[in-house]
């Protein structure tokens, strides 16, 4: 293991979050919040920190795949260590696993809280929680791969940070992929935050949530959320969701004028057949709580966007729909958004090569002597993703399954228990009970808070990042 090339790279990242304190700084100079002070402090600390990090810890070019995920991983935990600090030097959040559980679901853009009422915090505060979304969304390692100059090892490093069974460049360098993606991921995001403002929402509120649909993560300004906004300005956030659930790599197609190929793309397909069926279904179900089809069809719609690309926005309170449109939010949750997405969850493309591999194996059975492969997006995948997928499925059961059962020593009631740990591990920030639009995690204590924590950081991360941090064998001299 190359530790010092590793440390080298998290000094960068310290580099990175100490500019990126600056913003609340600005923030706060423009509302006069002396408490913004704090961002300016830890910010200038980090950049210091960060540099003589660079300076002392010069390695040589040694760099493999555990490298790369233990850079990603322990590179996220010292963000969010360094990242909660104003909240709780600041005594705006005096407790620091509240504060590194708030800042944690910030970068992991989970979007689940500790705090009652977010509109009282002051709005630098409140700004560095929306923007920890924005830079956890795409990832803060692919930002900082945009930013430093092309290295052999920066395709490990994208590899073990960006969600999906797998990634690959879109153009040759993968530097230059990094800022294609950061490029249409801002462009996106000032479109975002543009039609906001123009529906009537105002221009700090436009940012903030702005921020939070681009990375899919949920935190809000207000008390009430986007129940505060305009029914114009809620379907705008709900289609803004659903676009950051899709693949961004599409986009790069439809730039580059291959629309027909974006088109294609069979993920995309049961990405929106899903969105449609389950608004259908939880219209139909929901249509008796609501006075009128408009608002039956609008909460439907705002739900399903919010759940299934794991965003976590709420307009209304759904924990009083039927059973049946709250079972269907729950499968949304697992499921989650596109590969190569802002979005959390399972992956609608793991899903997809689950199935085909399930009917492969059935019709084997039937038919022992046939050869057959699973094709997703009209390829052949190699027998080692089919295998990679199906480890990550039973790996991901098995971690709901011991969440669980952790959590459940809370002795909370069985929808809390279980819905706190598939919207903390999924990255959602919603759940049902006591932890749906009106409830938050300030009901848990610390011991569940960390292993929340804990939980959000994997599932961000992909489970295997995290699990290879802390295996003996990632430690031991690479070949």
């Amino acid at each position: 293991m190359n530790i010092r090339r590793v440390i080298k790279y998290i000094g960068s990242m310290i580099i990175l979050e100490g500019a990126c304190m600056l913003l609340p700084f600005v923030v706060s100079i423009y509302f006069k919040e002396k408490v913004g002070f704090y961002f300016l402090i830890i910010a200038c600390v980090l950049i210091f920190v960060g540099a003589v990090v660079q300076i002392i810890f010069k390695s040589d070019d040694r760099f493999y795949s555990a490298e790369g995920f233990v850079t990603v991983a322990l590179g996220w935990i010292v963000l969010s260590i360094l990242g909660a600090m104003p909240f709780y030097l600041s005594k705006v959040i005096p407790d620091f696993v509240d504060a590194l559980f708030e800042t944690v679901s910030g970068f992991s853009t989970t979007g689940a809280t500790i705090l009652n009422d977010v509109g009282i915090m002051p709005k630098c505060m409140n700004f560095w929680r929306s923007f920890t979304h924005f830079v956890g969304g795409m990832g803060v390692l692919v930002l900082m791969l945009a930013i430093l100059p092309t290295q052999s090892e920066n395709m490990l490093i994208m590899k073990a940070e960006s969600p999906g069974p797998q990634v690959g460049k879109l153009v040759p360098k993968v530097s230059d992929t990094a800022k294609t993606l950061y490029l249409i991921y801002i462009i996106l995001t000032f479109i975002t935050i543009l039609s906001y403002k123009l529906s009537g929402m105002p221009l700090y509120d436009a940012v903030c949530i702005g921020f939070g649909t681009a990375g899919t993560g949920g935190f809000v300004v207000t008390k009430n959320g986007c129940a505060d906004y305009s029914m114009t300005s809620q379907t705008l956030i709900a289609i803004f969701m659903i676009l950051f659930g899709i693949n961004f790599n599409l986009y790069y197609l439809i730039i580059i004028r291959k629309i027909k190929d974006a088109l294609k793309s069979e993920e995309l397909k049961v990405y929106l057949l899903i969105i449609l069926i389950s608004i259908f279904l939880i219209f139909v179900n929901i249509f008796g709580v609501y006075t009128s089809k408009e608002n039956s069809f609008h909460n439907a719609f705002f739900q399903v966007a919010s759940i299934i690309t794991t965003t976590g926005y709420a307009v209304s309170d759904y924990t009083i729909w039927p059973m049946f449109s709250q079972c269907i939010l729950i499968i949304l949750m697992i499921i989650g958004g596109c590969a190569g997405s802002t979005g959390g969850g399972f992956k609608v493309s793991r899903l997809i090569i689950n199935f085909k591999a399930a009917i492969n194996e059935i019709y084997l059975q039937l038919h022992p002597n046939s050869v057959r492969v699973v094709k997703f997006e009209g390829k052949h995948v190699n027998a080692s993703i089919v295998r990679s997928v199906f480890a990550y499925t039973i790996i991901y059961v098995i971690i709901i399954i011991v969440g669980i059962l952790l959590i459940s020593y809370e002795n909370l009631d069985f929808e809390t228990t279980f819905s706190s740990v598939i919207e903390t591990f999924n990255n959602i920030g919603l759940g049902l009970s006591k932890i749906g639009p009106n409830g938050n995690f300030s009901i848990f204590t610390d011991r569940s808070k960390i292993i929340f924590i804990i939980l959000m950081l994997t599932g961000r991360l992909e489970i295997f990042p995290m699990i290879l941090l802390f295996s003996r064998n990632t430690w031991k001299r690479s070949t």
